[in-house]
């Protein structure tokens, strides 16, 4: 709401006790109100002429007084409005200033623009998918799977809408590349990996490269270079995710979702998660899940499967977590595996020993101007991982991700 004009009572109340006192930390505490409080007041009551000037016209206030051998000269200008806000729903985008001689402030501009919620970047999503045929009809399940199988597919680090150019990092990449060498690759994965009771389509954190329009990183609000508005960032990486787990549906019994937020997409991820949940409705077979916490836990009979983002709890603390957060699951399970994203990078930091294995995964994009000029160094692929539910992991698909530059040749993937 916005603050409401003083009013001309207490702004006489701090002339009264100025002019009685003389001194302004004296009439604060008799008035029993904050030093800078009371120099807010009394500066209103001298526009208002109530320090011994006469008093200004309607909506007018004293800006200047001048004492000259005819008598005082009162210079009055427009009174000030009340003090600005923020509107609901809009963020400042930039402030504009008009300085003096002395580089002192005389006006100050307030732009602001307004910001997609929640709602807005679902609708954002829906509109998108206006002229798609629809996805969520029920679609038979395939005819041979094996029941014992459970097949992750992490999505992990996608960063859709991140903009890199060759002259800079060596490789190109923008949001089409993005659509079109990534979708490809997912599909090849899962059409590769076994058939089985279920899949787990694992969003893993960033899914996309920037949060909204600022494309900056909202806590450490460091420049990102973003290939196109969020509107449109969005749009492509619900296709994305649509087209993963249609891919998945063909493949496997029953599909399992789960959107984890990152600290690129803290926002857009559970939107996108509740776009999943009604785009797929009327399909039995996918179940999304809106949990909004930064961990995913699930076992599947000896098997114990936990993840993370890894941009607040880290990797190598999950097994802690795990043990007590899950400690039914933790007691019942053989074979416990703990999932990070956020590095971009392979690793594997425990074995059978520690009682859970935790792998880093690598991520299917280049890098940007920032990541290659500080010299990263990290490999780029896509992988689904198969657990059978007595014996732990069997099984895995590797795809390879090409440079952006060679995209027209035919994918090199290694199992």
């Amino acid at each position: 709401m916005p603050t409401r004009p003083l009013s001309d009572e207490l702004a006489k109340e701090a002339a009264d006790a100025f002019i009685a006192l003389g001194e302004k930390t004296a009439a604060a505490l008799l008035l029993g109100i904050p030093r800078q409080t009371f120099n807010s007041r009394l500066k209103v009551a001298a526009e208002r002429g109530l320090l011994g000037t006469k008093p200004v016209l309607p909506g007018f206030r004293i800006a200047q007084v001048s004492n000259t051998p005819n008598g005082d000269y009162i210079k009055q200008r427009r009174e000030h409005g009340v003090e600005f806000e923020v509107p609901a729903g809009h963020t400042i985008k930039g402030v504009s200033a008009l300085v003096d001689e002395e580089g002192r402030e005389v006006l100050k501009w307030v732009k602001t623009r307004e910001e997609p919620s929640a709602i807005d970047i679902a609708e954002t999503l829906k509109a998108a998918f206006s002229n798609y045929e629809p996805a969520a009809i029920p679609t038979p399940a395939p005819e041979h799977v094996q029941e014992e199988l459970v097949t992750l597919i992490p999505c992990n680090d996608w960063h859709v809408g991140m903009f890199a150019w060759s002259q800079e990092t060596d490789e190109n990449w923008d949001l089409k590349i993005a659509e079109r060498v990534i979708g490809r690759g997912i599909e090849e994965a899962v059409a590769r990996s076994p058939a089985s009771g279920v899949a787990i389509v694992l969003g893993g954190g960033d899914l996309t490269h920037a949060d909204n329009n600022e494309n900056r990183t909202s806590r450490s609000k460091n420049v990102l270079d973003v290939d196109g508005r969020h509107t449109k960032v969005t749009e492509t990486a619900g296709r994305l995710l649509v087209r993963t787990i249609d891919a998945a549906l063909r493949r496997n019994a029953v599909v399992e979702v789960r959107n984890l937020k990152g600290n690129h997409d803290e926002e857009t991820a559970p939107a996108i998660a509740w776009f999943l949940h009604a785009w797929y409705r009327n399909e039995p077979r996918v179940i999304v899940d809106l949990d909004k916490s930064l961990f995913f836990h699930r076992r599947y009979d000896k098997v114990m499967i936990s993840a993370t983002h890894g941009h607040e709890a880290k990797l190598q603390d999950m097994p802690g977590i795990m043990a007590h957060r899950r400690a039914e699951d933790w007691g019942a399970s053989k074979f416990r595996y703990a999932h990070g994203f956020h590095v971009h990078h392979k690793s594997k930091l425990a074995t059978e020993g520690g009682g859970v294995i935790m792998e880093s995964h690598q991520a299917p994009i280049p890098q940007d101007a920032w990541h290659f000029g500080s010299g990263f160094l990290s490999g780029r692929s896509l992988q689904t991982i198969t657990y059978h539910r007595e014996y732990g992991e069997i099984s895995r698909v590797r795809v390879a991700m090409l440079d952006a530059a060679n995209d027209n040749a035919p994918l090199r993937a290694a199992a």
